[in-house]
């Protein structure tokens, strides 16, 4: 196993060690990404990772919920036309899915199309975010870290992530 050898200087010049393997490293925010388009899954990936997230692809809906229902799942990248054309969960049935299984899950929207109605029924359902495809990296690994930043206090915290988002 790989890992680093931490070295401190104590009292009397004796000197402690500590091997550090990369399991006792913090690990890094996990961000799931739902989306069939397998080109779009691998640039989200490289995204994210470039920004220090570990990521969780899912190219199909049914997966994804299975997953979140047996992990915390802090933040999840949601393509809402996913499988639109198919008979296969579409992003608008897994976010109502997610919603009824793990309401404390943050949800960004990405989009290749701009739908009005679809927008409004997924920021009415409380989505952190909504981009339309393609988008500024910048601005979207800023919705990223806020939205885990603001999981994160909630958890913390003990309360729900709403409660944080409710404006004074």
């Amino acid at each position: 196993m790989c890992g680093m050898i931490a070295t401190s200087h104590i009292e009397n010049g004796a000197i402690a060690q500590m091997r550090i393997t990369p399991s006792e490293n913090p690990s890094p925010k996990v961000v799931c990404v739902v989306d069939d388009d397998p080109t779009m899954l691998r640039a989200m990936g490289r995204l994210l990772f470039s920004d220090g997230f570990a990521v969780r692809p899912f190219n199909k809906g049914e997966d994804f919920i299975a997953y979140v229902a047996s992990h915390d799942v802090p933040l999840v990248v949601l393509d809402i036309w996913m499988d639109i054309w198919m008979e296969e969960m579409t992003g608008l049935e897994v976010l109502a899915r997610l919603c009824a299984i793990s309401p404390q899950t943050r949800v960004i929207v990405i989009t290749a199309r701009e739908d009005s109605a679809a927008r409004i029924t997924a920021m009415q359902i409380g989505i952190v975010a909504f981009f339309i495809k393609p988008f500024n990296d910048e601005k979207f690994l800023a919705a990223v870290r806020d939205a885990l930043n603001l999981a994160a206090a909630a958890k913390w915290l003990g309360v729900p992530v709403e409660l944080l988002m409710a404006k004074a």
